[in-house]
């Protein structure tokens, strides 16, 4: 898995490794609700599947006009719903982005891939755009399942941390795993 995970910078997390990270990461950050921003934003990628950030912005109307943060949740809400038109939210691009990174170190959501704009001769260009998706969605429910408890989880993970990284500090590791 790919995403925001660690201090709120980007990197991998094995599959062997993410239910262990999904059991500590989700006790510590539950399930947004479904009437807040990133709960709407989680419930509009869980029934469109796979989109770039830039079509989720937009499918969460976080694009034109002013809101307050009800309309937002409601606007992205309602489409995740109705599947209708597109609502507006100007200048709310770095607030958008920061729902995301919140989604992300929760292990909600995940970078599935980076789709690239192309030129006039189709050829890839500039900074690829993410594919979000839902770790759920890629690799079923179980993946995201562990039998162990967020406490045991993450004594597994500081422990394995500390074994492959052998001249990180204590305090280091704990502020990777979040």
């Amino acid at each position: 898995m790919y995403g925001k995970f660690f201090n709120k910078k980007a990197g991998f997390i094995s599959q062997e490794w993410w239910s262990d990270f999904c059991n500590y990461r989700r006790s510590k950050f539950p399930r947004p609700d479904d009437d807040s921003i990133e709960g709407a934003i989680l419930c509009t990628l869980q029934s469109t599947g796979s989109l770039t950030t830039r079509e989720l912005r937009a499918t969460c109307g976080f694009t034109e006009n002013r809101r307050t943060k009800q309309e937002q949740s409601e606007a992205c809400f309602n489409y995740a719903l109705q599947e209708g038109g597109r609502p507006k939210v100007k200048g709310m691009r770095s607030k958008f982005d920061g729902y995301l990174t919140r989604l992300e170190m929760a292990t909600y959501i995940v970078t599935e891939d980076f789709i690239y704009p192309r030129d006039k001769h189709n050829h890839e260009y500039g900074w690829g755009w993410s594919l979000l998706n839902t770790p759920e969605d890629l690799y079923g429910r179980e993946a995201c399942q562990c039998n162990r408890t967020p406490l045991e989880s993450y004594q597994r993970i500081f422990e394995h941390l500390k074994e492959i990284l052998p001249d990180a500090s204590d305090k280091q590791i704990i502020k990777l795993i979040g």
